[in-house]
């Protein structure tokens, strides 16, 4: 009896660490584990209306980097916005993603230029911009056919000319 409690205690112990050892794993990755990042409104203009989401910023090459990794799926009215400080052709990966997204690429003039939806989750395949992209926005899967985005629609926030 003895000898099964302690194995009993030693299981326990080793799980217990094995979550501790990932969660420190994921915040010195800079995975989100607290509340997330303060937002900004972004709206796209489509054909049948303005569609609103509030945003995080990822502004730097640490936030571009890490992006949703690790994070649980968005709301409807929710999304990340990544911000190129100067247009470029540029490619992103679901990498340690665990929720499927749209990935809307954004010209300077804030107009659509391409969408990948329904990606793939933790999938390293690479989704590339067809232009240069000035912004990215990533919202939950679907939405953008739901919401009726397309490409060429306008996207209204302070990093887009016009």
């Amino acid at each position: 009896m003895l000898k099964t409690t302690l194995r009993a205690i030693a299981i326990a112990a080793l799980i217990a660490g094995s979550a501790c050892a990932q969660q420190a794993a994921e915040t010195a990755s800079g995975a989100s584990v607290g509340p997330e990042a303060p937002t900004e409104v972004l709206t796209v203009e489509t054909s049948g209306g303005a569609v609103r989401f509030n945003v995080e910023i990822a502004d730097d090459d640490q936030e571009r980097d890490h992006g949703l990794m690790y994070r649980e799926p968005l709301p409807d009215d929710r999304g990340m916005l990544f911000d190129f400080p100067e247009p470029r052709r540029v490619t992103f990966w679901m990498r340690n993603t665990p929720s499927s997204l749209d990935i809307i690429f954004i010209g300077a003039d804030g107009r659509v230029l391409n969408i990948a939806d329904h990606t793939t989750p933790y999938s390293e395949n690479m989704i590339p911009s067809t232009g240069e992209a000035r912004g990215v926005l990533e919202i939950r899967a679907g939405l953008a056919a739901e919401r009726g985005i397309r490409p060429g629609d306008r996207v209204r926030h302070r990093i887009f000319a016009g």
